[in-house]
């Protein structure tokens, strides 16, 4: 009976190490930590800006129509026939007079609460963008799977502190420390698949895969939140983020044990990586093919508000379409960019997202905003799928195989975008309108596109170093196929 138990014990260990040895494991890990930062990232974004108008206007909130809002039971009076017409017309001029003023001082509000809504969603992506170069050098000394952890311990934290705040500074507080948890994840969750899939057509597709948790994180958030804040409350969805997140860090205790494991490799400085010319032209193609979502975001739903009059749950849906198609963005041109091209499938996306984004104030309802959307999130998926890649692949053939810091500034490349749009949007909308925003964030993406042509042959640093990067990689990719 004894060596029967210790029999089945042994091969139990011995499931458990190959699943730790895993490359598919990891990769699951890694997307489902990217899914939950991401689900976060917008289940907040149909909640905060009606939640903060709530708390400054308690007597009229935005669920309350303008009619409820203004009609309010005249005095009585004593009854005269001769005075009925008169009074009845007097009462309907008031009451026109009452709506459209509460219609016009609610607008103004709505422009104001633009700003202040901007400000607290670009707080994560700055705080983010502060820390990666703290983290990318880091994962290089004590190894990928700490960050990884430490990742998911603050993003927990972060959701219970959405759940129970109700002033702006705690939601402010808890939007900055989702980004210092973002930072840990995602330039570790990059960084480590970079590592464990060191071909250039498997990596593409695994961070493909990657790209799509993130996808489906940015699919479910908006419509999530929506529909639990209208019918369920605030605390709610953030509570079932918090439930999912523990799942996630259990599995990471697990699968990745987090440990210091220190790098063989003398890795690259971050100094060389960011004045490297075509590590910088693929970075920036990341934060053009971001900044234009990530102006909408605070932007888009107060604008429906406004022009609309769109309810929560239509706030949420209105970003459904951007994100199935950034899942299936992502997810078809992992492996597509290699074959067509990554300098091109980058390009093209561009191009696409400059159209959409003019087409998208043409829209006067709901189902108006479903194609320029829908062509939107596609469009971004094919530049973040394809650029992701392309900076491991970079580092590869420029550097040393050795992948926290150039992670680090596609991660950072990433959060430009989220920290300058957000911020910037409240002000641009205020002073030149939703419409002209657009118009000039399209611009920017059409100009920068030719750039990516230079991403179409990158030269080697050295014919000698490229040749060892290769063979390094073979050995590790045929050590990594044997053990699974």
């Amino acid at each position: 009976m004894g060596v029967a138990s210790d029999g089945f014990s042994s091969r139990w260990r011995a499931k458990i190490a190959a699943c730790r040895e895993s490359r598919k494991l990891v990769l699951i890990i890694v997307a489902i930590a990217l899914l939950l930062d991401n689900m976060l990232l917008t289940t907040v974004v149909p909640i905060i800006p009606e939640f903060l108008y709530d708390i400054r206007h308690p007597d009229a909130p935005l669920s309350l129509s303008l009619d409820e809002v203004t009609t309010t039971p005249p005095p009585p009076t004593p009854y005269c026939p001769c005075l009925e017409k008169n009074e009845t017309v007097t009462v309907e001029n008031v009451t026109h007079i009452n709506i459209t003023a509460e219609k016009e001082f609610r607008h103004q509000e709505l422009i104001h609460e633009t700003v202040a809504v901007g400000v607290m969603f670009a707080s994560k992506a700055m705080v983010q963008l502060l820390a990666n170069p703290f983290v990318g050098p880091l994962t290089h000394k004590i190894g990928y799977s700490v960050p990884m952890f430490t990742g998911f311990v603050l993003m927990f934290l972060s959701t219970l502190i959405f759940a129970f705040g109700r002033s702006y500074g705690v939601l402010f507080v808890a939007r900055a420390l989702q980004g210092i948890g973002s930072s840990c994840s995602s330039v570790s969750g990059m960084g480590m698949l970079a590592e464990r899939y060191p071909d250039d057509k498997e990596r593409g597709n695994a961070m493909g895969i990657a790209l799509g948790g993130l996808a489906l994180g940015v699919l479910i958030g908006p419509p999530f939140g929506g529909l639990m804040y209208e019918f369920v409350g605030k605390t709610a969805p953030f509570l079932m983020l918090s439930a999912l997140a523990l799942g996630d860090g259990l599995l990471q205790l697990m699968i990745l044990q987090p440990g210091v494991v220190r790098q063989e490799t003398e890795p690259p400085s971050l100094k060389q990586l960011v004045t490297d010319p075509y590590i910088l032209i693929a970075a920036g193609a990341i934060t053009f093919a971001n900044v234009g979502i990530a102006m909408l975001e605070p932007s888009l739903p107060i604008w429906m508000a406004d022009t609309m009059e769109a309810r929560r749950w239509q706030q949420g849906v209105a970003f459904l379409p951007a994100s199935i198609c950034y899942l299936i963005g992502t997810n078809l041109f992992g492996p597509l960019g290699h074959k067509m091209g990554r300098w091109l499938a980058a390009c093209s996306g561009l191009v696409i997202i400059g159209l959409c984004l003019i087409f998208i104030p043409m829209a006067r309802k709901l189902e108006h905003l479903i194609i320029p959307n829908a062509g939107l999130g596609f469009a971004i998926g094919m530049v973040d799928s394809s650029m992701m890649p392309e900076l491991g692949f970079l580092v590869d053939i420029r550097h040393a195989a050795v992948y926290g810091s150039v992670y680090a500034i596609g991660d950072t490349a990433f959060c430009l975008g989220y920290a300058v749009g957000p911020a910037f949007s409240g002000a641009l909308v205020n002073s030149i309108g939703f419409e002209w925003m657009l118009v000039i964030i399209a611009i920017l993406n059409f100009a920068y596109a030719p750039f990516l042509l230079l991403l179409r042959s990158p030269p080697a640093r050295d014919e000698k170093q490229s040749l060892i990067m290769g063979e390094k990689s073979s050995v590790r990719y045929v050590n990594y196929q044997n053990e699974e």
